[in-house]
């Protein structure tokens, strides 16, 4: 027997349609609901990495750890990770399938349509409900052909659909009310609700607003959410990273750790946990005014190393981090960033960009060569030097997504990675300039291991104690998000929609 489905769309991208399905799942489960979620198609470089290797969106991952079930691959079938303004690589059920412009991967919709319903049937015959996100909005009239993702899904398992509109960016009315109508009849008859998510103040003073939009639709409002502050999970949205780089003032009192956000910025949730300590401040600036002088420079990961290496030298984020690493500041480059801090990269298969070769900032005693197979791996892996003032030996747990193959000239590498896929490995990883002021490695998610992140805040001077565990503040927030839904939502109402 198939399971049951529930739709989420929203009114537009951002409008917190994530949220909302990660705070249904946890709700769900705790019924003792056996709960997936669906994405059929995402568009984020903040991707997550299953126990077989597979990569999915960031989203689809923490939706799975809140129905308290495996993240799949097949919860996330397509995966579109931008490389430049209208090209993308396209992650097919957990594994790189091609790089397309947005004119020729229209041309792909038949195949992958498929895929997407052979994983959402696989889905439905191994649990009891599927909540289902779409993406953007499902009245894009001059992409609605070629849909994948929202009501083409929606009819294809005949799902009652929550249509969510966003109240604190205004127009709540027009974003409701025009999208239903823009809706086709068939269409239009999966709606069983509205959502108004983000609302700020008094609640009751929006009871006019509520009594508008059902008479007006014939559609009942399940639900008004407020706006939730100091959420601490995930973004999936690297718009998120505008928004933080215009509140990115700090404390004198505070560790400055300044990441570089460039284009192609990718996993900026490794610095999630930083965010979570006191008496620390994580800026994300795209402009070398915002550089200031803070404690540490980060070169995060990237989808596109090579392009935005060459965005650093036309912005001077280059020359601003040499001359800052020459005068003893702390520099620390993971993944693509790890590659940028070395002498030289190679492509010369192409498989980032039509550059054979470009210089690094020669920060590392480094080289890079692309290769055309992608790492993709949970990992553990232990610390073998002491020069960042931690435990050698000390196990870290972490995960990779590059392409390229980093080799150490002359120096010596900081961790050895003991396992991929829950298989045993002997893999070296990561080095340190001989000044110690500078180094990189390919393990993303380092600093959520709380040992090795309070050890090397103390090396940048913190000097606050703390008892934050990064994987319990993540459960929390689920639960507190669940909570806020379970109470702002006629669950009732829900419950005989999917019923």
């Amino acid at each position: 027997m198939l399971s049951k489905t529930l739709m989420v769309v929203g009114t537009m991208s951002s409008v917190g349609k994530s949220f909302l399905v990660t705070g249904l799942c946890r709700i769900f489960a705790k019924k003792g609901v056996k709960v997936a979620p669906f994405k059929a198609q995402n568009m984020s470089n903040n991707a997550a990495v299953c126990k077989n290797g597979g990569e999915i969106a960031r989203a689809q991952y923490l939706q799975a750890l809140a129905c308290k079930t495996e993240p799949l691959v097949e919860m996330n079938p397509v995966l579109l990770k931008p490389e430049k303004d209208s090209r993308s690589q396209i992650v097919v059920l957990g594994k790189v399938w091609n790089s397309l412009e947005a004119k020729n991967y229209y041309q792909k919709k038949q195949e992958l349509w498929n895929v997407v319903r052979d994983s959402l049937d696989f889905l439905r015959k191994r649990y009891d409900l599927i909540i289902i996100e779409g993406a953007g909005s499902p009245v894009e009239l001059n992409l609605k052909q070629n849909d994948i993702v929202n009501m083409a899904v929606a009819k294809y398992v005949n799902a009652p659909t929550l249509l969510v509109g966003d109240i604190d960016r205004g127009g709540i009315f027009a974003q409701l009310l025009g999208t239903y109508w823009l809706l086709e009849e068939d269409e239009r008859k999966l709606v069983k609700g509205f959502v108004v998510n983000k609302f700020r103040g008094d609640i009751e003073l929006f009871k006019d607003g509520i009594t508008i939009l059902e008479n007006r639709s014939k559609v009942p409002v399940l639900g008004v959410i407020p706006y939730l502050k100091d959420l601490l999970l995930p973004e999936e949205d690297g718009a998120i990273i505008d928004e933080i780089a215009k509140n990115s003032e700090f404390k004198k009192d505070q560790i400055d750790i300044c990441v570089i956000a460039y284009p192609h910025i990718s996993n900026f949730d490794d610095f999630d946990a930083l965010k979570m300590e006191s008496g620390v401040k994580v800026r994300f600036i795209r402009s070398i005014e915002n550089f200031k002088n803070p404690d540490v420079v980060v070169l995060p990961g990237t989808k596109s190393t090579i392009l935005d290496l060459l965005w650093m030298r036309q912005t001077g984020f280059d020359k601003l981090v040499l001359d800052y690493a020459s005068s003893g500041g702390k520099v620390v480059g993971i993944c693509g960033g790890y590659q940028m801090l070395g002498k030289k990269i190679y492509d010369e298969l192409h498989t980032e960009s039509d550059i054979d070769q470009v210089d690094g900032l020669g920060l590392l005693d480094t080289v890079t060569h692309f290769k055309k197979q992608k790492s993709t791996f949970q990992i553990k892996a232990k610390v073998l030097n002491s020069e960042l003032e931690l435990k050698v030996e000390e196990i870290l747990i972490g995960y990779e997504i590059h392409s390229g193959i980093t080799e150490v000239l002359n120096g010596s590498y900081l961790f050895q990675i003991i396992q991929r896929n829950l298989e045993p490995v002997f893999i070296l990883d990561g080095t340190m300039n001989q000044k110690g002021n500078v180094w990189g490695t390919y393990i993303h998610g380092i600093f959520n291991n709380d040992a090795f992140r309070r050890n090397w805040l103390k090396t940048l001077g913190w000097k606050h104690s703390s008892e934050i565990e990064y994987e319990k503040t993540i459960e929390n927030s689920i639960e507190k998000l669940a909570d806020v839904i379970q109470k702002s939502i006629d669950m009732d109402k829900l419950i005989k929609m999917i019923q």
